[in-house]
């Protein structure tokens, strides 16, 4: 790197600037012409360049303006135009070219000594800008691989499961799991904290890892209205930088094959299932609940559901629905719980998941997509 690229056709001109900023002791490269510049400026990745307006040839001003900042490395680059045109309509020109300052000819010392220090300094300050925000989207990459690290793997065995975890562009709060109670009883929720970021991941986290070590004092994990209780008085909203979360929290009794439930401003769990006839029956499975966090006093209830053969059960977030699509319109919920209806045991997660990303507007989700699927024979 050196701290200043001249691109002058000009001999004389050229030699003054070089004169005059060496003795600021500034490290130079020179370039007669447009293409002889870019060349120089990809290799070199100068803090300034001053450009001559009137360079000869096809690869002119206006050009080496739109190369430089469009490039990925050299956009931070500070461009000075050098021009003899004093006109405010040209120099409103200069700038919409791309260049960043202007400086007139003949060239007056003081002002070039000045112009080229606001431009090494910009250019100082987007390069540590630009550095610190690599450093958070890696430590962000960072935080996002640690999160899917506790993230079950899927589940075989007499009550398989598979979950998938689809984030956003933001690091989200979304978060999930299943464990054995014991042989007969398997526990299973869906969570998701307000907001975006680190904090939402954090909260998320916290509240997983509390769950999976059973570590809420005097409660029972195979009660669900209990569990969202205690969860409620150890994360209230602000002790958590005002952030609160819904979640779904259902245990499974493999023996009798009744499921006990509770909700928290969630998304209802729907159980799908299928009678010998080929009917397809949908049922969503919420109960009235504020979100953890919100209220300190706020009541949880639960509720028992039996589970028909050959059926699954589904436990998503919001964000699978909340989906703005080409059309313009919103999935829905009604609309998912279809999908879901249609879906095919044999296909898995990943068929509703693709579903979905063909449905949405944009290229990458706006809210983390979180999916889990239980199958029960």
């Amino acid at each position: 790197m050196i701290d200043i690229l001249i691109i002058e056709h000009d001999a004389a001109t050229e030699q003054f600037l070089v004169s005059a900023l060496k003795q600021q002791g500034y490290s130079l490269a020179t370039a007669r012409s447009g293409i002889e510049g870019l060349a120089i400026a990809e290799k070199l990745l100068p803090g300034v360049i001053i450009c001559d307006w009137n360079l000869p040839g096809t690869t002119n001003a206006l050009a080496i303006c739109q190369t430089i900042k469009r490039h990925p490395l050299l956009s931070i680059t500070s461009l000075l135009l050098l021009t003899a045109r004093y006109s405010t309509a040209d120099r409103v020109k200069g700038l919409e070219m791309g260049a960043d300052d202007l400086l007139s000819k003949p060239v007056d010392i003081n002002e070039l000594n000045a112009r080229v220090r606001a431009g090494l300094r910009i250019y100082q300050l987007t390069q540590d800008l630009r550095q610190q925000k690599q450093r958070m989207e890696a430590e962000m990459a960072e935080a996002e691989g640690y999160v899917r690290s506790l993230l079950p793997s899927d589940q075989t065995g007499k009550v398989p499961i598979q979950s998938r975890f689809l984030p956003s562009q933001q690091l989200g709060g979304d978060c999930f799991d299943y464990y054995w109670l014991d042989p007969d009883y398997l526990a299973m929720y869906l969570l998701d904290v307000s907001g975006h970021g680190l904090g939402s991941a954090l909260l998320s986290t916290s509240v997983l890892n509390v769950l999976r070590s059973q570590s809420l004092p005097d409660v029972s994990f195979y009660r669900p209205e209990k569990v969202l209780r205690a969860l409620n008085e150890t994360f209230q909203m602000i002790d958590q930088n005002q952030k609160y979360f819904t979640i779904w929290y259902g245990v499974l009794n493999c023996v009798n094959r009744q499921l006990l439930y509770a909700s928290a401003g969630h998304p209802p769990a729907v159980l799908v299932s299928v009678d010998a006839d080929q009917k397809i029956t949908t049922t969503r499975l919420r109960t009235p609940g504020m979100p953890v966090g919100m209220l300190p006093d706020a009541k949880y209830q639960w509720q028992r559901c039996n589970l028909p053969p050959n059926s699954s059960l589904y436990i998503f977030s919001d964000g699978l629905y909340e989906v703005l699509q080409r059309n313009e319109q919103y999935i829905g919920l009604d609309a998912f719980v279809d999908l879901l209806a249609l879906a095919k045991r044999e296909q898995g997660v990943d068929h509703i998941l693709d579903t979905i990303i063909q449905l949405q507007a944009g290229e990458t989700p706006s809210d983390d997509m979180s999916l889990m699927m239980v199958s029960l024979d």
